[in-house]
C-alpha cells in the first residue's frame, strides 16, 4: 500500500519494529489520558477559512533565532532512534538537511553528537538534561559548542521519569549494541531485572532538584542562545523570558510524564499571549497533519516539532523515510495554507480559530 500520510508510516512502522521498541516508541504515561489529548484537542479545533485571497503563490518560509527554515516544521528530540533504523540519528539529520530544516538532537541518542553535526548540512539544536553530575553537564555543553549546535534546548519536565506502564511490563533496554553515545561514563541503562531499564537510569543519573537557577546557570555558562522545553503554564513561560531565554516549547513530553495534564495546543494561546513576542514560542505534542500547523501557528506558534511521526518514517525507510514525512507534512501545510487563504506563514493569525 502507498503511504500517503503520517498513519500509514505510522501503521507500517509498527510492522517493522520489535514490539518493546514499537511500544517505547508510541506509549504514554499511566492511561494515556494526556497522549490522546493531544491529539482530540487538534481535531476540536475549527478553521474558519478566508476565501477570494490570491494564494497562487505560497511562501512557507520563516527566520527562527535567526536561522532561515524552509517550513514551520522541526524535528523534535527523540531518544535511541537507532532502535529505528540501524543509522539512527545520522539518517535524521540528513533528511532534516534535505528538508533545510532544525533538528533537535537528543542528549541520549545513540549516535555522538560529534558524528551527528558533521553530519548536518542544516542547523542541529542540542536538547540537553542536566545532570547529577553538574561537570558532565558542562562538558556537553562544551562539545555541543565546539561541534557546531546553534542552541541548546533544555529540558524541564523530567524531573523525575513519569509512570510509563508498558515500559515496565516490557523491561524496556537497550539491545547490545546500542548505547547512549554522548555520555562515556553514563553509556549503558541498568539491566532491567523490574521495571524499566530506562526508568532507573533517570532516577539514577538526572537531577530532580533544577530550579529556575539553574536555567539562569546555563545561560552563564554559554552564548548559545537557550530554549526551555517542557512549558505548560503561562506564569512559567513569562519566568522563562525573564531569565533571558530565546524561546519556549510548549510541551508535555508527548504525553509520557504526567498524565492528566492539558493538552499543548490548548495551553498554547495563553502561553503565546503572556510571552507577547519578547522570546519564540514553538509547540510540540499531536501534530500530525498540515491543519494542525495551521492551528498551532494560528493559536500563537511560530513553529512546532515534530517527534514520534520521525520515527516512524526512519523505521520505514531511513533517512528517505525521515524526508518523505517531511514532504507530507509540508504538502498538507501548503495546500491548508491555500484553503484557509494564506499566502505566507505571516498570515496564518489568531482570526482563523473564529
Amino acid at each position: 500500500m502507498e503511504l500517503i500520510n503520517l498513519e500509514d508510516y505510522e501503521r507500517a512502522a509498527a510492522g517493522k519494529l520489535p514490539a518493546m521498541v514499537r511500544d517505547y516508541f508510541a506509549g504514554g504515561a499511566g492511561d494515556g489520558i494526556t497522549l490522546r489529548r493531544n491529539r482530540e484537542a487538534f481535531e476540536r479545533i475549527e478553521l474558519h477559512y478566508r476565501v477570494l485571497v490570491d494564494v497562487g503563490r505560497r511562501d512557507l518560509s520563516l527566520t527562527l533565532l535567526g536561522q532561515r527554515l524552509a517550513a514551520p516544521l522541526l524535528i523534535a528530540p527523540t531518544a535511541f532512534q537507532r532502535l529505528a533504523h540501524p543509522e539512527g540519528e545520522l539518517a535524521t539529520v540528513r533528511a532534516a538537511g534535505a528538508a533545510r530544516t532544525v533538528m533537535v538532537l537528543s542528549t541520549v541518542s545513540t549516535c555522538p553528537l560529534e558524528e551527528v553535526l558533521a553530519a548536518a548540512s542544516a542547523p542541529v539544536w542540542f536538547q540537553l538534561y542536566v545532570f547529577k553530575d553538574r561537570a558532565a553537564t558542562v562538558e556537553l555543553v562544551r562539545r555541543a559548542e565546539a561541534a557546531g549546535c546553534e542552541a541548546l534546548v533544555l529540558t524541564v519536565d523530567v524531573p523525575v521519569q513519569g509512570h510509563r506502564e508498558i515500559d515496565i511490563r516490557n523491561r524496556f533496554r537497550l539491545p547490545e549494541g546500542i548505547t547512549i553515545a554522548n555520555l562515556p561514563d553514563m553509556r549503558e541503562l541498568p539491566a532491567a531485572q523490574r521495571g524499566s531499564g530506562l526508568g532507573a537510569y533517570i532516577a539514577s543519573h538526572f537531577d530532580p532538584s533544577l530550579t529556575w537557577k539553574d536555567v539562569e546557570w546555563l545561560r552563564s555558562l554559554t552564548e548559545l542562545p537557550l530554549v526551555v522545553k517542557g512549558v505548560a503554564r503561562a506564569d512559567d513561560a513569562v519566568r522563562a523570558v525573564e531569565r533571558g531565554v530565546a524561546g519556549v516549547i510548549v510541551s508535555n513530553h508527548g504525553g509520557r510524564q504526567l498524565d492528566g495534564a492539558p493538552a499543548a495546543i490548548a495551553v498554547l494561546p495563553a502561553i503565546a499571549d503572556a510571552v507577547a513576542g519578547r522570546a519564540e514560542v514553538l509547540v510540540d505534542g499531536g501534530i500530525r497533519r498540515g491543519t494542525d500547523v495551521v492551528k498551532a501557528i494560528a493559536s500563537g506558534a511560530r513553529a512546532v516539532l515534530v517527534g514520534r511521526p520521525i520515527l516512524w518514517g526512519l523505521a520505514v525507510d531511513g533517512e528517505r523515510g525521515v524526508c518523505r514525512v517531511l514532504e507530507l507534512l509540508r504538502a498538507e501545510l501548503d495546500g491548508a495554507m491555500a484553503l484557509c487563504g494564506c499566502p505566507s506563514i505571516a498570515d496564518i493569525g489568531r482570526d482563523l480559530l473564529g
